[in-house]
C-alpha cells in the first residue's frame, strides 16, 4: 500500500508485541499505566533510554497525529528526515507525555521522529503494508526468478535449431 522503511515496519511489529506483553493476559491496565507513567516521567527528566520503541511506547497513547499523509510521507526514510517536520505533525494533550516528548526533542530530535513515526504506523497499521523480508518469502521469489530463468533457456534452445539450418554442425 505505501512504501515504509523496513526499519519502521519492524519497529512496530517490535512496539505491538511490548504493548502486549506489558498488558499481559489477562490485560492488566494498571500495570500498563504505572509503567507508561514511569517512563514518561525518566523521558520528562533526561534519563530516558535512547531507545526507539521505549520512547514509542511511552508516548503510544498520549500523541495526536494532525498530518498523517506528512507522517506516511516521513516512513520511508528511518534514518534521514527533518525531526522538526515530524514534531510539528503532532499534539499531545497530556501534560506529562509533552513534557517527555519536549525532553527528547530537545536532547534526541531523531529518537523523537523515529519514535513518533513508529508509534503512528503502530497506531495506523491500516495505512500501509509490511512487506515480507522473511528468509522463507526471498527464497521463494527466488526460486520464481529461477522458474523465468529457466523459461527463457527454454526459448533459446528452442530456436537453435533455425541456426544450423545448412547442415554443417558449425553453430
Amino acid at each position: 500500500m505505501k512504501n515504509i522503511h523496513p526499519e519502521f515496519a519492524y519497529q512496530s511489529r517490535e512496539l505491538g508485541i511490548q504493548i502486549e506483553d506489558t498488558l499481559g493476559d489477562p490485560p492488566d491496565r494498571k500495570n500498563y499505566d504505572r509503567v507508561v507513567n514511569s517512563l514518561l516521567v525518566e523521558y520528562a527528566n533526561g534519563f530516558g533510554l535512547d531507545d526507539v520503541n521505549m520512547l514509542s511506547f511511552a508516548l503510544s497513547g498520549h500523541l495526536r497525529f494532525d498530518d498523517a499523509a506528512g507522517l506516511m510521507a516521513q516512513s520511508a526514510h528511518y534514518d534521514e528526515g527533518d525531526a522538526a517536520q515530524v514534531l510539528k505533525m503532532v499534539g499531545c494533550d497530556d501534560a506529562q507525555a509533552g513534557a517527555a516528548l519536549a525532553a527528547v526533542a530537545d536532547d534526541n530530535p531523531a529518537l523523537a521522529r523515529k519514535a513518533i513515526i513508529t508509534a503512528f504506523l503502530y497506531l495506523n497499521r491500516k495505512r500501509w503494508t509490511d512487506e515480507d523480508h522473511s528468509l522463507e518469502a526471498l527464497q521463494k521469489d527466488e526460486g520464481d526468478d529461477e522458474d523465468e530463468d529457466e523459461d527463457q533457456d527454454m526459448h533459446g534452445r528452442n530456436i537453435e535449431h533455425l541456426f544450423d539450418s545448412g547442415g554443417d554442425e558449425n553453430v
